[in-house]
């Protein structure tokens, strides 16, 4: 069955704040390889486990239409507090089950949240909803980042390294998925037209407070935050006043360059 994160509504806050928007080199590569494999017109896409709907909008200049889904209430309610585009709209739902008409779909996407799913349900409703030559991309990006200022980089994302094994305990068997780059779900694809690329660098620009922030989003930070409320919170106040000491400076607002490491998945239906 198909596990359940992010519900909360402080949770879903988070994650409209924090959580990093459409990567420019993901998107590109999603898109040439549509054009590719179907081609123009690109009518429909899907986002499946849209949270507070970064990804759906990073899609919205490329397609007619494009439908973000999520279980949450609280994440689609976030999505719709800041859509502000025309061609995007949210719905709740699940994964496994879309409201989509059976080859209508020219493209299903999920970002960071394949591994949540039950996977072979998943997939038999990509094929379903899916146009001929319609695409299914997954992707995701892996933790720990490394972090960039001055001279400082190896400290500072060693000491992200060392905050990350402290979560580590906390972790869902789900996301060890993320760490094998899908490989279960690639080899559970059942078309034969699939491809995986690895080793995407994607850059962003954040401040301190926005990496605290992104780490408060995880859901192995947010099990810990339940269990241990104190040592949680003490855990990422230590963190900030490590990174701040090593980068010689006072102010979290003090903005950094991050760097993660992402794959994503490729497959094309059969005509």
């Amino acid at each position: 069955m198909a596990t359940r994160f992010f519900e909360g509504k402080e949770h879903a806050a988070l994650y409209q704040k924090y959580r990093p928007f459409a990567s420019t080199e993901i998107n590109s590569l999603i898109l040439k390889y549509l054009e590719k494999k179907k081609g123009k017109p690109f009518s429909l896409a899907v986002d499946v486990g849209c949270g507070s709907g970064q990804s759906s909008r990073g899609l919205a200049p490329f397609f007619d239409v494009v439908v973000g889904v999520d279980v949450s209430e609280a994440q689609i309610e976030e999505a719709k507090k800041t859509c502000g585009l025309n061609n995007v709209s949210y719905r709740q739902g699940a994964a496994e089950k879309m409201d989509f008409k059976d080859a209508s779909v020219d493209l299903v996407t999920a970002a960071t949240a394949a591994h949540w799913f039950d996977v072979e349900k998943f997939l038999k409703e990509v094929d379903r909803i899916l146009k001929p030559k319609g695409c299914l991309a997954l992707h995701s990006y892996r933790f720990p980042f490394a972090m960039h200022y001055n001279g400082c980089s190896e400290s500072l994302t060693q000491i992200v390294e060392e905050m990350y094994e402290r979560l580590v305990p906390y972790k869902s068997e789900r996301t060890q998925m993320v760490w094998n780059k899908y490989k279960e779900i690639f080899e559970a694809i059942t078309f034969s037209d699939k491809e995986r690329v690895d080793n995407i660098l994607i850059k962003h620009q954040a401040s301190i407070s926005g990496i605290m922030g992104l780490i408060k989003s995880l859901s192995c930070y947010q099990m810990f935050l339940k269990k241990d409320p104190e040592a949680a919170k003490s855990l990422l106040e230590i963190t900030e006043q490590r990174l701040l000491q090593a980068m010689g400076v006072s102010s979290n607002d003090t903005v950094v360059e991050i760097t993660m490491n992402s794959f994503c998945l490729l497959a094309s239906k059969p005509e």
